[in-house]
């Protein structure tokens, strides 16, 4: 493992619009799963070679969320959703770049930027390849989901020591009856529920965002608190 650097950024805020935030990354070449571990215990995210996490000294907000998969109990209304969508096809496989991933990945940022207006700037190759292809080393992984041999959804997750960390899911727009968001964590759920893993790292859970607050519907889940160094026992409650 190489830290290539480390630095923070003042921005503003991707969640809360009256805020600033101030962000601090790390490159890391060759990261370790263990390494990553405690890098999501503490509440950094990754996107390829990139662990980062808020570190804003006048809000707390942003809450890293993990799903207790353990005692997680599918209800009737999400049983629905794994039975409507009983024809979609998923692969597991180590992250790869195609020209359906590329199309797909536009398609659906176009489609968020009419529905939630989200800010758009067309993706490259080369930024989709160092945001979900590069640094996945032994533990990135994509689930691929397919409707009559058509890519409909793309989950790109990492398979961690205890738990699974997820990442970032994009589909197809024409397919919402099938809520695939939904889907791609209940699959997510029964992977981990499959191969004994206790959590799934949610990423940030923010109170006041519509985009972010849905995360607490899934119960039970616990929050990281504070920011703890990485000398320090990170205690989520």
């Amino acid at each position: 493992m190489n830290i290539l650097k480390e630095f923070s950024v003042n921005d503003k805020c991707s969640y809360l619009s009256d805020k600033e935030q101030t962000t601090h990354y790390k490159v890391i070449e060759e990261c370790s799963r263990a390494y990553t571990q405690e890098l999501i215990e503490r509440g950094y995210r990754r996107f390829g070679k990139m662990y980062f996490r808020p570190v804003c000294s006048s809000c707390d907000e942003c809450k890293s969320i993990k799903i207790d998969v353990e005692n997680f109990e599918f209800s009737s209304s999400q049983r629905r959703v794994i039975r409507k969508a009983s024809n979609i096809k998923s692969y597991i496989q180590q992250p790869s770049m195609s020209r359906s991933h590329l199309e797909l990945f536009e398609k659906y940022h176009l489609f968020m930027k009419e529905k939630k207006g989200w800010s758009h700037t067309a993706s490259t190759a080369q930024s989709y390849y160092s945001s979900f292809v590069d640094g996945h080393n032994d533990f990135g992984y994509e689930i691929l989901y397919y409707m009559d041999d058509k890519l409909i959804g793309v989950d790109l997750i990492d398979i961690l020591e205890d738990g699974i960390s997820s990442i970032y899911f994009y589909y197809d727009p024409d397919y919402t009856q099938y809520s695939l968001g939904k889907l791609s964590l209940y699959y997510q759920i029964m992977l981990a529920k499959q191969n004994q893993k206790k959590w799934i790292y949610l990423g940030y859970y923010v109170k006041d965002c519509p985009s972010l607050s849905y995360k607490s519907h899934y119960k039970p889940y616990i929050t990281l608190s504070g920011k703890p160094d990485m000398n320090e026992e990170p205690k989520w409650i």
